[in-house]
This record gives C-alpha cells, structure tokens and sequence, in this order.
C-alpha cells in the first residue's frame, strides 16, 4: 500500500513538473516571438501556482516590453526577494527605476544605514540564520580556544577571532529578523497609477502634499480604510491603497 502511494506521488509530481516546464518553455517563445502580453499572461499563470524568481524575472522583462513600468519593478522586486544574488534581475531593476518620473532621496539616510540595508539584501533570510549558525559556532569555539590554550599567540589569536565571528553571528541574525520582518508586513510597495497626489489627510478633499508617479517605490507605515500613510525620501502623506501594490 505504500509502495502504491509513494508511486502515484511520484507520478504526480513528475507530471506537475513536466506541465510547469512546458509552460515555462512556451511563455519563453511567445517572449521570443514578441508576444508579451501572452508571455506576460502565463507566466502570471505559473505565479499562482508556484512562485519563482526565474519566472518572476522574465514577467518584469515582458512588462518592461510593453511599456508598464511599475509592473516590471514590481516582478524585478519581488524576484530578488527570492533570489537577491541574480546580477541579471538587479541590474534591470535599476534600469528600470531610472526610467520612472520621481526621482526622490532621502536627505535624512544616514550612509552607515544605507549601506548596512544593502548588505542586508544580498542574501536571503535563511541564508543569513545559517550564517548567524555557523559563525556563532566558531565564535564558541575560538573563545575555548582562547580560554584553555597557555599560549599567548593562539589565545591572542582566539580572542581576535572570537570577537569578529561575535559581530558577525549578531549583525547576521538581526540581519535574518529584518528581513522576516520586512517579508512578513509588506511595508514596501511600488506605485502602479501613472500620476498619484498624495494627502495631508485620508480624505479625497484633503490638501495635496507632492506627487507621486508609476514606478515610484513607497513604505507604507499605516492603513485606515481604503488609505495608507506612505513615506518615501523625505516626504509622508495619504493615498488611495488601490494606487499601489504591495511587494
């Protein structure tokens, strides 16, 4: 009876397998051929029933075929956030942001935290917990080192090791718990209407702040209602949620 169980799961997963690839294989030449919003269509399709940052990669380069901006960053976004290590996906990512209306800063960003968040995005969340594993294990393992060892040199050696696999252990794991965090409340949104004004109240006749264009990315910091408070660069106001779309 197990036997027969385990073959037909196995018979199921190879036919799931062989569907997803040729799916993936007929979106690619309806790319080829210059048919992107067919392409676009199924590898929305493929989407649904299994998320890829492959997949997700070649959606943002069908979009940014057809001209839709905030949909390309959006796929290029979401695709890094399962692969952050893809060149390819980063690389059009900035291109395409280059192409959108607002280009805001924030003045505000001190650069050590910047940086700090950009070395955060390299890896994945699990990647960052093994690392945090890993060098944790070796900060244990130097300090015994340092702590039984008679010998100047190797205790000298152990601490300095012992101290740097410390900051790296914490610095991974804090790391990891952002990025949950951030996966976890999809703060981060991207606009996808051409021209968005945003309020200095959650009310159609409240008083226009600045202006936010497609493609614009966005952290939301509170909803009420069909609105949320979005902040970017320096700038904080009120926009409809049906504006913009979550990473």
């Amino acid at each position: 009876m197990k036997r027969l169980l385990f073959i037909i799961v196995t018979l199921t997963l190879c036919i799931v397998h062989c569907q997803s690839s040729t799916a993936f294989t007929d979106a690619n030449d309806l790319y080829a051929a210059g048919n992107y919003a067919e392409a676009a269509s199924l590898y929305q399709q493929m989407l649904t029933e299994q998320p890829s940052a492959v997949v997700y990669y070649n959606l943002g380069n069908a979009y940014f075929k057809q001209g839709e901006l905030s949909q390309a960053i959006l796929a290029y976004e979401r695709s890094l956030r399962l692969d952050p290590s893809n060149k390819d996906t980063r690389y059009n990512l900035r291109f395409a942001e280059s192409r959108i209306t607002d280009n805001i800063t924030d003045n505000r960003a001190f650069f050590l935290s910047t940086f700090l968040t950009n070395v955060r995005n390299l890896m994945r969340e699990r990647t960052w917990l093994w690392i945090s594993l890993v060098t944790f294990v070796l900060f244990v393992a130097t300090l015994l080192l340092f702590l039984l060892s008679a010998e100047p040199v190797v205790r000298k050696t152990g601490f300095s090791i012992a101290v740097i696999t410390l900051v790296l252990s914490v610095f991974a794991l804090v790391a990891a718990q952002s990025l949950h965090q951030r996966d976890t409340l999809r703060e981060e949104a991207i606009i996808t209407q051409g021209i968005v004004n945003a309020k200095a109240s959650p009310d159609k006749s409240g008083t226009e702040l600045f202006t936010l264009h497609e493609g614009t990315k966005v952290r939301i910091t509170e909803t009420l209602g069909e609105w949320c408070n979005v902040s970017v660069g320096n700038y904080q106001g009120w926009i409809l949620l049906a504006n913009l779309e979550r990473i």
